[in-house]
């Protein structure tokens, strides 16, 4: 049983887990390789990289993340020469931990797959896991990407028999650092999401637990995940995430992002100006 299934494991302290800076996720294993969809990374290490401080590598990670996040919502594919260039700077030794650590995160948090269209020139493209869209539906796929969560609650339905009481949905989410009632920077207010927006765009059901006195309420899979996606394709990804525990990655907050999304429109606007 993987340990999406282990809602009741001790993990972290939960205050400590709501830092706008981290979010908590399936992550690798101590000294457990990763295989994620991106070729490994094109660095060739002749001699020893120097260790980075955690902290300093922790900020190259999340500096991967918001710019690969920004290349998905503008639907633009993204270079090994691109990401030296413009993300580590003067760091390229540390290239292959960080781009690793970076698509860890981006695919187990928000629901994107980091994939290598041109191995000879190491481009890449940021695509929706498991073929779903609900990013595109959100706020016409500008806000934070959320279908990393949705993943996780669909798989949580899955293995439980395809319907799971709510209590044990949010017993698990909790574990995550999310709360009902409590806003999230990430995504927002989380029962409201799960029971309100994906019940409305098809991708889970809320229904009352037969003959439940007092009234107690499961979810499960809706018409438009089995649209978009299968369970065979679920059951795909499990395998690859099915020995990994649950562990914070340093991540951007939703201001940060959106900082950065207002910087680069008012950079490529005064570019704009300059050439009238």
């Amino acid at each position: 049983m993987s340990e999406l299934s282990k809602p009741k494991e001790d993990l972290q302290d939960p205050d400590e887990a709501q830092g706008p800076e981290e979010v908590q996720l399936l992550g690798a294993e101590g000294g457990e390789a990763t295989s994620l969809s991106a070729s490994s990374p094109p660095v060739s290490l002749s001699a020893p990289v120097e260790a980075l401080p955690q902290e300093a590598l922790n900020k190259m990670v999340a500096d991967m993340v918001k710019f690969l996040l920004r290349k998905y919502r503008a639907k633009e594919p993204t270079s090994y020469t691109e990401l030296l260039n413009t993300v580590l700077r003067d760091n390229h030794d540390h290239y292959p931990v960080v781009f690793c650590q970076a698509i860890e995160c981006i695919l187990l948090v928000f629901g994107v797959d980091v994939k290598e269209v041109d191995p000879r020139k190491h481009i890449y493209i940021t695509v929706p896991n498991l073929g779903l869209t609900c990013d595109a539906v959100q706020r016409g796929g500008q806000g934070l990407p959320k279908a990393g969560l949705l993943v996780v609650v669909l798989s949580l339905i899955l293995q439980n028999r395809d319907h799971i009481p709510e209590e044990e949905i949010w017993e698990a989410l909790n574990k995550m650092g999310l709360y009902v009632g409590r806003e999230h920077s990430l995504f927002g207010e989380p029962r409201e999401l799960l029971t309100k927006v994906w019940v409305r765009e098809g991708y889970l059901k809320y229904r009352q637990v037969s003959d439940s006195d007092p009234a107690r309420y499961e979810y499960l899979w809706g018409p438009r995940a089995f649209l978009e996606t299968s369970k065979e394709k679920f059951m795909e990804y499990l395998l690859r995430v099915s020995r990994r525990a649950f562990i914070s990655f340093p991540l951007p907050s939703a201001e940060a992002v959106k900082e950065e999304e207002e910087g680069a429109l008012s950079q490529s606007s005064s570019q704009a100006d300059l050439s009238l």
